[in-house]
């Protein structure tokens, strides 16, 4: 028994010192092709930059840390992007056409990355930023992508992604919560605290230098509601392209005219409002509690107020009484 012992002590010894096990041993393992990333559970957006639609096909893209959930809801199935600088995804818009995501994140040196939406991939990617990227937004015409660093970098940056150019930059010096282009492209506002301001573009069509050029912008005339904090913007449509709406953290839906100035507002009645979102004929006001307000552009007239979502593990389908 003792030296049956010994002699499997040896082939073991002999079995960890044969070629093919070193060498198995140091070839590292292709884990990409074992492991993939099936569904994400979870959301780490914190403002309304964390969220965007395709209006298109209606796919629904959110962060969670590095990874883009791109979120079908008919067929409730998810795709996935991640980000390879392994940062946090904190910003996020689609382009006109959906085919495009871009994306701004977190940390030293971030970087406002392109994604082609159906490949999953990488296109583009830009560098100006120092401390992190607070809002991200397509032009209409999709030729610019507009970023906006958080309260410590406070840069806005026009790149012209397709030629890989920064056409003009500036700073800001406020907190900016929210960025919306207008329908021809010829300017973009942002919002922040006690900040609505317009920044115009046309003097940026004409300059065929490779340095950027300073980036125009006038502040919006805001009277007895400028030290308000405008918590998201969203430029009018259609009849409407002449006006901007914003909404204020304390509930207040506010409209200026094509002069920048504040030329209407109406309450909200709500105890706190995020987010604001528009077509030609409606205005939708994301409030507290779940409350979704509607109004009409033409003269901020109160439509309806949008029924609230279920509670959650409510089983819409098991529900048999309509009242």
């Amino acid at each position: 028994m003792p030296g049956e012992g010994f002699t499997i002590k040896r082939r073991i010894r002999k079995l960890l010192r044969s070629p093919a096990t070193k060498s198995k041993k140091n070839r590292p393992e292709n884990l990409s092709s074992k492991v993939t990333l099936e569904k994400v559970l979870g959301v780490t957006a914190t403002g309304n930059s964390g969220l965007a639609c395709d209006p298109r096909s209606g796919l629904v893209a959110y962060p969670a840390g590095c990874v883009v959930v791109l979120l079908n809801p008919r067929k409730s199935r998810q795709h996935h992007i991640i980000n390879s600088s392994r940062k946090t995804i904190t910003a996020l818009s689609f382009s006109p056409d959906g085919r495009y995501l871009v994306t701004g994140e977190s940390g030293h040196l971030p970087a406002v990355r392109l994604w082609d939406v159906a490949e999953r991939r990488q296109v583009a990617q830009l560098q100006k930023h120092k401390y992190g990227i607070s809002c991200v937004a397509f032009s209409p015409n999709s030729k610019y992508i507009v970023s906006v660093g958080n309260q410590h970098d406070m840069m806005v940056n026009v790149w012209a992604w397709k030629k890989d150019l920064i056409v003009a930059a500036n700073k800001v010096s406020s907190k900016v919560t929210g960025v919306s282009f207008s329908e021809d492209s010829s300017y973009f506002v942002t919002v922040g605290n006690r900040h609505v301001k317009f920044w115009y573009l046309d003097h940026c069509k004409a300059n065929k230098a490779s340095a950027p050029v300073p980036l125009l912008g006038r502040s919006g005339l805001l009277g007895e509601l400028r030290n308000n904090f405008f918590c998201d913007v969203s430029c009018g449509r259609g009849s409407r392209s002449d006006s901007t709406f914003c909404i204020t953290s304390s509930g207040l839906l506010c409209e200026l005219n094509g002069k920048r100035t504040l030329d209407k507002w109406v309450d909200l009645r709500t105890g706190a409002a995020q987010s604001l979102s528009l077509s030609e004929d409606m205005i939708f006001c994301g409030c507290a509690d779940g409350t979704v307000r509607v109004f009409s552009p033409a003269d901020l007239r109160f439509i309806c107020t949008l029924p609230r979502p279920h509670p959650l593990g409510a089983d819409v389908s098991a529900v048999t009484d309509a009242r």
